[in-house]
């Protein structure tokens, strides 16, 4: 299972991801990094076939630049996305013996940063469809996308839009620990980006175990107050 989050606050955009790899054909789980950098001012996260997303960070490496710089960044990451796509679509082997079963080359592209004081999260589908949802301040990819979607759904009432990327930080490594007591195939270490007016900068152990203990101060802060309303 895969997980590659993103949600939008008061001064930027956080992403947040899982390492586990599930390989269905072989059977097997491991550890890699789902989040990338796009430039010195934005990240990317994928869900779905290795081999597609390989080939699309390469592209977003070569021409991130152009990427970021265009008018329209949705159809600037269309462009480079769609090709590869295609290629994977027309060379790929359905019918393999012994191998039914064994995956797809489908893909699920996402991109966060943060331009002209305003967010942005785009998606780019499958089927290379564009999807905006800086709007809507909260978007997730992967086969755990619905959880996480509910665990969000449940922190709304933290209003993040309206909190810093610290908190940003914090809300998205707690939907991602739900995630890995919830599901056997997220796995950690946990990734997590905070994209600003200063640029993307991706947290290293350290940083995130600091946003760890955030998180525990956070959960000891909310059972006790529980006392006092309840008790």
């Amino acid at each position: 299972m895969t997980v590659v989050l993103a949600t939008v606050c008061r001064d930027g955009v956080v992403l947040g991801s899982d390492s586990q790899i599930t390989d269905k054909g072989r059977d097997m789980t491991y550890p890699a990094d789902k989040l990338h950098p796009l430039g010195a001012s934005a990240a990317w996260g994928g869900s779905g076939a290795r081999s597609v997303l390989h080939d699309v960070q390469r592209s977003f490496d070569e021409n991130s630049a152009a990427i970021l710089e265009a008018s329209d960044i949705g159809r600037a990451l269309q462009e480079q996305v769609l090709p590869i796509l295609r290629h994977h679509y027309d060379t790929f082997i359905k019918d393999v013996p012994g191998e039914e079963g064994g995956g797809t080359p489908a893909a699920y592209v996402m991109a966060a940063g943060w331009r002209d004081d305003k967010p942005w999260i785009i998606e780019i589908t499958p089927s290379g469809m564009i999807g905006h949802y800086d709007d809507i301040g909260f978007h997730a990819i992967g086969s755990g996308a619905p959880m996480a979607q509910q665990a969000n759904a449940l922190l709304s009432h933290f209003h993040l839009r309206e909190r810093s990327l610290r908190f940003g930080c914090a809300a998205v490594l707690r939907v991602l620990q739900a995630l890995d007591l919830t599901s056997s195939s997220v796995g950690q270490p946990f990734n997590l980006c905070r994209i600003g007016k200063d640029g993307a900068r991706h947290l290293d152990d350290d940083e995130i175990d600091e946003v760890a203990k955030i998180v525990r101060r956070w959960k000891d802060a909310e059972q006790a107050v529980i006392p006092d309303i309840f008790d």
